[in-house]
């Protein structure tokens, strides 16, 4: 188990890394379309033909997305559940981007929608409420 919770650290601490470099360049986001095109397209780098946008309004965005995935990857290397290492590694990171681009935006993975246990992995962001 040592050298499962040393790979999530690390894998962590990476895409962390990864975040703080990309938000060097000074980004926000003030819609919806801006969270897609930012946080999904741009610091993901996720293809939009791998991002099934199930809801996208002024005040939420719901996506399901079905690209290739390092932390799918890694968490099939070390026989984890998914549902356990995006919480560790993938979400924290997530949450972090998401409010560094605006901090009223909220970020929700469902679980229960979530590879490989379905085709895709589903996300809710919205704006908190009472404020947008």
């Amino acid at each position: 188990m040592a050298v499962e919770k040393l790979s999530l650290a690390l894998a962590r601490t990476i895409f962390y890394l990864k975040g703080l470099i990309w938000l060097l360049k000074r980004r926000r986001a003030y819609s919806m379309q801006d969270v897609l095109n930012l946080f999904y397209m741009d610091f993901l780098k996720i293809d939009d033909k791998h991002i099934e946008v199930v809801k996208l309004d002024e005040n939420e965005l719901i996506t399901r997305c079905s690209n290739p995935c390092p932390i799918l990857e890694l968490a099939k290397r070390l026989n984890l559940d998914t549902k356990y290492v995006c919480k560790e590694v993938s979400e924290p990171v997530c949450r972090f981007v998401l409010n560094k681009l605006n901090p009223r935006l909220v970020f929700e993975r469902n679980y229960e929608h979530i590879r490989p246990h379905v085709e895709s992995c589903e996300e809710r962001i919205y704006w908190r409420r009472g404020e947008k």
